[in-house]
């Protein structure tokens, strides 16, 4: 009792220190308890749960009595962003057989490896006895004067590349220690070589600089693709994209004459130079059933009353996995309630608060947007088709996976960028008695795995908001195993469900943070930007002269 009264007395002190206005936990929860109900089926794109959470922003953001944000539609703005999908199926069986000398040997899709439907237009990928060449980590980073490719020809072959960057595994280099820079995510790699025209990109998988096991591996990349629709989607995709397990790799690695921990120590210097894997090949068949589905974006506006054309965002994504396998119960329904009904629940109840208060001098649109658990394809649409300009979005800030509980005497963000936003973030929970805790898991990747993402690496100042762990009643211990329970019982999983026994202060207490963080940008004149030696500095520096 004495503990649940102490937590009360802290979060009210939070709450008498932070800006107005205060945030009802109870509005909070119906949301959340609305959007992950098994009414909205999972909240999967192209779904009946995407009509009825389309439908439930949109009644949410009327009511609250904001404007549409959307896309133009005869002259007048409505309440989407029309979001349109490249959708990839793999449809019979993957044939996958390797050559090595005299030696046939057939893989299993799923099982050496993962082999995702190509994206790149194509609706048969088919060829034989294609070569395989060791790029290291498939890295041109001419800022830090390296480059793994050394000029190798990479047309009609299969690129070997190994996760993460060449620095991980020791902990100090060129590429920032174990905090994981771009290059280092597979989304990077896959997108690095089919610039350079490979035939396929085959991403080695070991579960520490991945940072998941191969089961991930297996259930994200052999299921039903998602992308958004590209001019010319060869640019983006080879024809082959695929994961391969470790002892897989090694065992072609010895095949070829090579050793594969020599091949990657070889790999974490500058020095390295493509190894090709001679006499062993790769043939491979399978068809692709590519199609177009529309999806929706949802946006609502307050217009900024002196600078309306320059606009803070807030973000978060309103789609999860819909229905899937079942679990060990029969559940079929992955509900999506902490991921990502929380930040959405955030995200229309701070526009509740905007709408009450007087219209700032900049606008604050709200964002909700879809797949996000395809590859954040809803956020990358829209910062490829801004509804407003990019060079003059002020700065992002996204919420995403809000933890339920009570409050916490700090918060974090995704990944371990160095930003203006961030400092301004740090300095408004300081005031609060809210310390900041930077991610504990940096090489882990999440700065890019998250809806800020497609703002920051076109150069828009963009921070997503996470939910600290040093909890007001029972300290890290019980924050820290709340979310490792999370992640182990419930992520991805149809058991994240609402619970009346959550009681939401903690999201509270942090909408104030937020409110206050968004409300100063949307006063202001300033416009923060990402350190100096960020790398997204130069591109935001680019457009400069269109902000005054």
């Amino acid at each position: 009792m004495k503990k649940t009264l102490l937590a009360t007395l802290l979060f009210a002190a939070f709450a008498a220190h932070a800006d107005n206005p205060t945030f009802d936990p109870q509005r909070l929860s119906q949301h959340v308890k609305v959007l992950a109900s098994d009414e909205f089926e999972g909240r999967g794109p192209n779904t009946a749960g995407e009509k009825k959470t389309i439908a439930y922003l949109v009644e949410q953001f009327k009511a609250a009595g904001l404007q549409p944000g959307g896309d133009m539609v005869k002259g007048k703005r409505v309440w989407t962003q029309e979001v349109p999908l490249g959708r990839f199926e793999i449809k019979g069986p993957v044939t996958l057989t390797v050559g090595a000398g005299k030696d046939k040997l057939t893989y299993e899709q799923g099982e050496q490896m993962a082999v995702r439907a190509a994206m790149n237009g194509k609706k048969l990928v088919d060829f034989k006895n294609a070569p395989l060449v060791f790029v290291g980590y498939g890295v041109t980073a001419p800022e830090r004067n390296w480059d793994d490719f050394k000029g190798v020809d990479l047309k009609g072959k299969l690129a070997v590349v190994l996760i993460n960057d060449p620095d991980f595994e020791t902990g100090a280099g060129d590429f920032g220690g174990k905090a994981m820079t771009y290059y280092g995510r597979w989304t990077y790699k896959y997108e690095e070589l089919a610039r350079r025209g490979a035939l396929g990109t085959i991403i080695v998988h070991e579960t520490a600089p991945a940072s998941y096991g191969w089961a991930t591996v297996k259930n994200s990349n052999t299921n039903v693709m998602y992308d958004i629709v590209r001019k010319d989607p060869a640019k983006s995709h080879a024809p082959m994209e695929a994961w391969i397990q470790r002892d897989a790799v090694a065992d072609l690695f010895k095949r070829a004459g090579l050793d594969f921990d020599t091949a990657k120590k070889a790999a974490q210097s500058r020095d390295f130079k493509p190894m090709p894997l001679n006499g062993v090949t790769l043939t491979a068949h399978y068809a692709v059933d590519a199609q177009v589905i529309k999806s929706q974006n949802v946006a609502a506006r307050i217009a900024g009353t002196e600078r309306p054309d320059e606009t803070v965002i807030y973000s978060g994504h309103w789609d999860h996995l819909g229905v899937g396998l079942p679990d060990a119960k029969g559940d079929k329904i992955y509900n999506g309630a902490v991921d990502n009904a929380t930040g959405i629940a955030a995200l229309l109840e701070l526009a509740r608060a905007y709408a009450k208060a007087p219209a700032p001098k900049r606008s604050v649109a709200f964002l909700a947007v879809t797949a996000e658990e395809k590859g954040l394809l809803g956020s990358e649409y829209y910062a490829a088709n801004p509804l407003y300009p990019l060079e003059k979005t002020v700065g992002v800030i996204n919420m995403d996976a809000l933890s339920p509980f009570g409050p916490a005497r700090n918060f974090t963000i995704s990944g371990s960028a160095k930003l203006d936003l961030l400092d301004q973030l740090i300095a408004k929970a300081r005031a609060r008695n809210q310390a900041y805790a930077p991610d504990p898991k940096p090489e882990a990747g999440h700065f890019f795995r998250s809806d800020h993402f497609p703002f920051a690496k076109r150069g828009v100042p963009a921070v997503s908001f996470g939910s600290g762990e040093d909890w007001v009643e029972g300290g890290v211990a019980a924050g820290k195993g709340a979310e490792d329970k999370y992640v182990t019982d419930n992520y991805h999983q149809p058991s994240d469900e609402w619970s009346a026994q959550w009681p939401f202060t903690g999201m509270a207490s942090d909408l104030q943070l937020l409110y206050g963080l968004g409300r100063d940008l949307a006063e202001s004149r300033d416009w923060p930007n990402w350190a100096k030696d960020s790398e997204f500095r130069e591109i935001r520096d680019k457009s400069a002269g269109t902000r005054k």
